[in-house]
């Protein structure tokens, strides 16, 4: 009995979190930042408020679903992450951990899908922060690189989408090794675990998992990019440091006791 109570406070916290996450997007895009658009013309420090409005919001939406009982977390080496200018290299496990990561990096930038500029609930936010949008094409390395110099920490999941149901890891994507070489930027990875499963690739919200999930992230040493650039052409050093990147997050993974 009092597990069937928890499973449901628990899809009932689940619905709860959406919604609050769905109204802030739309109070943000319609109330705060059109506002926010007329009292500061600088785009630079709009960009800057903008992407702090941002983390308060995911901060306070993780907050929102520890008090619901509905997750707990733990963040090892949090510190590293309040450096400028770095490139981020998660897995992706699960839908939250875009929302944990942004919400716990301060000048967070990340690459968005072009469609999320349209949608009521996310556009007004992410123009006024000035994401990167991924429809630029050619010019989408470069976007990213330059974001990173500017001293904006770039978030990508190298996986692309979340990790298949049943796996340890998708297959990675050379996208983010390109911006790290071409960029000459050393990759800071971020370790992500989700206990048990939940909010994965092609799963529904209320399909929760049998008890509270947990949150692991651990942010591991920096990868240094010089030695995938010595005397090596920029395709093949991505292949490397590619494959480096699948090596190590499944070590780690594997050490972290992912899908036990």
């Amino acid at each position: 009995m009092l597990e069937r109570l928890d499973h449901a406070w628990r899809v009932f916290g689940t619905a709860v979190s959406f919604a609050a996450f769905g109204l802030g997007g739309v109070l943000l895009g319609l109330l705060v930042f059109p506002v926010l658009r007329l009292a500061v013309r600088d785009p630079a420090r709009l960009g800057r408020m903008a992407r702090r409005l941002v983390q308060a919001s995911f901060a306070g939406h993780v907050w929102l679903m520890r008090r619901l009982g509905v997750m707990s977390w733990e963040i090892h080496g949090a510190e590293r992450l309040r450096r400028p200018g770095l490139l981020v290299l998660a897995n992706h496990p699960t839908l939250i951990d875009v929302v944990c990561l942004i919400g716990m990096i301060e000048e967070a930038d990340c690459v968005v899908k072009s469609r999320l500029a349209t949608n009521p609930f996310t556009r007004g936010p992410l123009r006024a922060a000035g994401y990167v949008f991924n429809d630029n094409g050619a010019g989408l390395v470069q976007d990213c690189i330059d974001s990173v110099r500017a001293g904006k920490n770039l978030v990508i999941f190298p996986e692309g989408t979340r990790t298949p149901r049943g796996e340890v890891l998708g297959p990675l994507q050379r996208g983010a090794a390109n911006i790290a070489i071409r960029g000459a930027l050393d990759v800071t990875p971020v370790l992500i675990r989700c206990t048990p499963p939940t909010l994965g690739k092609g799963e529904k919200w209320y399909r929760v998992p049998s008890r509270r999930f947990h949150m692991r992230i651990e942010v591991l040493p920096d990868i240094p990019v010089a030695p995938f650039l010595a005397g090596s052409a920029e395709a093949l050093a991505a292949r490397r440091l590619t494959e480096h990147l699948e090596t190590t997050f499944k070590t780690e993974l594997a050490r972290a006791g992912a899908g036990s």
